[in-house]
């Protein structure tokens, strides 16, 4: 059995260090907006969902199964199931992302329905019916296909509605048509262009339909905000976040139109303490969000002694064994977020 940190530092390094070389594409420059610093405000919002790729997708789930009386849909891009981890190192290296061990599917099932008898997660009958879109591209090694195999046969257990894309060649990365990396790639800043566009798919299949993104001027504004505000104990450092997190707040939006609430969370060496905004910029949401009343959150993960890649929470770093449910430390900053905006 490795030693935590050795462990944690093996599991943050094969979660997205350069496994494979690839050539930089020649990257679409999506329409931008610089930050500008502020505060986040509270909006009309009828609806709230998560998004995230790697150490974000499974935190993107943990968001979705611990309130899903509040987030009505989750997009996992290179993940696996719900609390895959089990709250250990070797399980989460050898069986969340190699799949060396099993995931044991059916006790995941059966922690969360007995997690939300305690009231530790919301009902699982509220994932009945949810929207869900998974992405596996067929050039990660880095989760095995089987992983998220597992990911979609837990969403279809409780009833929720799954949308596989596992057809992509992709490397393990947000896969965006700015992406800066060939389709194959899994490299920094792990963006990669296939010549597709899954954010037109999985907005489609979490919101009921789209509208086309905005390729001129962006006309909302990003907000810079203090993560120390929604930290639970403060300081987003001492929970290894960023001081700073983004939203994109469509003008719409913040005149007071209904709009929709997108979590989006990076993976791991993707927050903007190593990658700046190349995510919140090329992730092709604020572009869809300016034509769709979507207003987007991007939270920021940050390294530590404990996580020395910027990765989310998701196998109990932080030492504490509610990671996964209501009272986790990343898990309550980021619903902290999502109550103010929401109101």
């Amino acid at each position: 059995m490795p030693t935590p940190l050795k462990a944690a530092t093996t599991l943050a390094a094969l979660f997205l260090l350069i496994l494979t070389a690839a050539a930089p594409a020649q990257a679409a420059n999506p329409p931008t907006k610089p930050p500008v610093s502020g505060s986040l405000g509270t909006y009309n919002v009828s609806g709230v969902y998560v998004a995230g790729v790697s150490s974000g997708g499974y935190m993107a789930t943990q968001l979705h199964v611990a309130y899903s009386s509040r987030i009505r849909g989750a997009a996992v891009f290179a993940a696996g199931p719900y609390y895959c981890s089990q709250n250990t190192v070797a399980q989460a290296l050898y069986g969340c992302g190699d799949n060396r061990y099993p995931t044991n599917v059916s006790a995941l099932q059966t922690y969360t329905r007995t997690w939300a008898s305690y009231g530790w997660v919301d009902p699982v009958g509220n994932l009945s019916g949810d929207p869900v879109y998974v992405f596996h591209g067929g050039n990660d090694t880095t989760v095995k296909k089987s992983v998220t195999d597992d990911l979609v046969r837990y969403y279809q257990h409780f009833g929720a509605s799954v949308q596989y894309d596992s057809g992509s060649a992709a490397g393990h990365s947000w896969v965006t048509p700015y992406g800066t990396l060939g389709c194959a790639a899994t490299a920094s800043p792990y963006l990669n262009d296939c010549g597709t566009d899954p954010q037109n798919v999985l907005l489609r299949k979490l919101l009921g339909g789209v509208t086309a993104p905005n390729t001129g001027t962006l006309g909302g504004s990003l907000i810079r905000f203090s993560q120390n505000t929604f930290a639970v104990n403060g300081w987003a450092n001492g929970l290894s976040m960023d001081a700073n997190g983004f939203a994109y707040v469509p003008s719409a939006c913040a005149a007071g139109q209904s709009c929709r609430l997108l979590v989006a969370l990076h993976g791991c060496v993707q927050s903007s303490g190593a990658v700046g905004t190349a995510f919140v910029d090329r992730a092709n949401l604020n572009q869809y969000a300016d034509t769709n009343n979507l207003i987007v959150l991007y939270p920021q993960a940050s390294t530590s002694l404990s996580n020395p890649n910027g990765c989310w929470d998701w196998w109990g770093y932080l030492g504490a064994t509610n990671f996964p449910i209501k009272g986790g430390a990343q898990v309550e900053t980021i619903m902290n977020m999502v109550r103010r905006l929401d109101g």
